[in-house]
């Protein structure tokens, strides 16, 4: 049983509804229930192994790529369901972004990796449209004015914490809806952590963003909302501030006050 804290009424841009994930005869996820607001951050924290991960990646179907792996439940992006029969799996991947754990550009130029999403999707008709959207996402990743005389470097060249802003610049180049972030910053060191916490900031309410991160000081700085999740559930789910300064489920303040983890 979940507990939700009252909540003001949001605009859910993707609606999870009893959702549990197989791999095998091993169910991961045990009926996770959420909506995921369309201005805020949301937070998923939980110790290791808890499925947070796993959840996350429901949301835009990277489960289908493991062996083995099966999806029960309902999850609705703008109302519509993302695992029925006929759905585009490429377009939803462009609509709900992931930025993974360790940052994992292209090996082409910095140009290239940004250029390369709206190129495929068909979303520039010119090569002056082209550079334009290059220009607009490295800008909004807070990146340009440390690449933009050098873009036909490799993108593999940058420092890490380059390369995750470049990740992100490639993800919301083609206008997604949605960016899931799976522990963006656990392979960067804290100033480079620091500007992505200043970047999911400026992006909030232009994307929904959902961020998995074992920190919970930086669930507690960047996000909105939280969920905890332990052993495949969500155990509580509300404002980010109630979850942290008034928790209503004893496991809860357990993991919060590093009781276990």
């Amino acid at each position: 049983m979940t507990t939700f804290h009252d909540l003001d009424p949001i605009e859910a841009r993707i609606s999870a509804q009893d959702v549990s994930v197989f791999y095998g005869d091993k169910r991961a996820i045990d009926q996770v229930s959420i909506d995921i607001g369309a201005d805020y951050v949301t937070a998923f924290i939980g110790p290791s192994g808890c499925g947070k991960s796993t959840f996350l990646r429901t949301l835009n179907r990277m489960n289908d790529t493991i062996p083995g792996a099966r999806v029960e439940g309902e999850i609705k992006l703008d109302g519509e369901d993302i695992y029925k029969s006929g759905m585009d799996v490429v377009q939803l991947r462009a609509r709900v972004g992931m930025v993974f754990q360790k940052p994992n550009p292209f090996p082409k130029s910095i140009f290239e990796n940004v250029a390369y999403g709206p190129r495929i999707h068909g979303l520039t008709t010119s090569k002056a449209e082209l550079d334009e959207v290059v220009e607009r996402s490295l800008k909004r990743a807070g990146l340009w004015d440390e690449v933009k005389d050098r873009l036909a470097d490799s993108g593999t060249a940058l420092s890490g914490g380059q390369q995750q802003r470049l990740c992100i610049a490639r993800a919301i180049a083609v206008e997604p809806e949605v960016i899931l972030m799976d522990e963006p910053c656990s392979a960067l060191d804290p100033i480079a952590t620091a500007k992505i916490e200043e970047l999911i900031a400026e992006l909030r309410g232009r994307y929904a963003i959902v961020i998995v991160t074992h920190s919970m000081q930086q669930a507690a700085r960047v996000s909105q909302r939280t969920a905890f999740f332990h052993l495949g559930k969500v155990v509580e789910y509300g404002k980010t501030s109630d979850i942290f300064t008034n928790p209503r489920e004893e496991r809860t303040k357990d993991y919060i006050t590093g009781r276990y983890g």
